[in-house]
């Protein structure tokens, strides 16, 4: 009876707090133009992360900024005049998304940078650089470009409900592991939110330019938990050959 106590003690000292605010994440920034690939930015950080109940039903999300970036990095396109190929440099803002979950999940988190067409030529070589500015990104709101070109760019914020992109669409979905729909902020939880890009500029062949982000967050284990739970683990294991010694 007392081993099975000390047992049943030990467990519930192992076991993973009801509630933590701090959760590590990995996460993938993705920026589309045209039918190019993607431009993709990887990292990490730690998210706010604020359950119902505890880490299962996910209701809020805020991360710090400048986490997933990409500076000059180039997409060369097939060749479509009068794009030669696409350049970009950017970085995340800080961002607070909070919901429902489902559809409902959503919020603000600005991109600051630029991506750059290259007309007539590659972005290696001296060419017509057409600048679109990324500020209304995830937020909302236009910004125009009247200089050489005219441009107008508008941005929405985020969202895990579907979105436009040029003729087709781009959705997004929280859950957790295993596909669970209500333990999305537990350890191996994923959010995948989605954020439309409406650009238009006077160039007749570029009249209309399609364009989305992409960001997800997967939820990791702290390796600090990871090495706790692996030697009460092994104190189990322990216990239970001693238990069979004596036996």
């Amino acid at each position: 009876m007392r081993t099975r106590g000390f047992l049943s003690l030990l467990i519930l000292m192992l076991a993973p707090p009801a509630f933590a605010a701090a959760v590590p994440y990995s996460g993938t920034l993705s920026l589309s133009l045209l039918s190019a690939a993607p431009f993709v930015a990887t990292g990490t950080g730690i998210a706010d992360v604020n359950g119902s109940g505890g880490l299962g039903h996910l209701t809020g999300v805020a991360v710090v900024g400048s986490n997933l970036g990409t500076t000059g990095a180039v997409l060369l396109t097939s060749p479509t005049p009068p794009i030669g190929g696409i350049q970009a440099t950017f970085h995340n803002g800080s961002a607070s998304f909070s919901g429902s979950g489902g559809a409902g999940f959503g919020g603000s988190m600005p991109l600051f940078g630029v991506a750059r067409l290259c007309l007539f030529a590659p972005c290696a070589l001296p060419a017509f650089n057409l600048s679109i500015p990324l500020s209304v990104v995830g937020v909302g709101g236009t910004a125009n470009v009247s200089f050489s070109v005219f441009m107008t760019v508008q941005g929405a914020p985020w969202t895990t409900g579907s979105v436009p992109f040029g003729s087709a669409s781009v959705a997004g979905f929280a859950h957790g592991p295993a596909s669970g729909t209500s333990s999305t902020a537990a350890v191996s939880g994923v959010v995948r939110l989605v954020t439309p890009i409406f650009i238009s500029t006077n160039i007749p062949a570029l009249s209309i330019l399609p364009a989305a982000a992409t960001l997800d967050l997967h939820f990791v284990p702290e390796p600090g938990t990871l090495a706790l739970l692996g030697s009460g683990a092994l104190a189990l294991i322990g216990i239970g050959r001693t238990r069979r010694g004596r036996g």
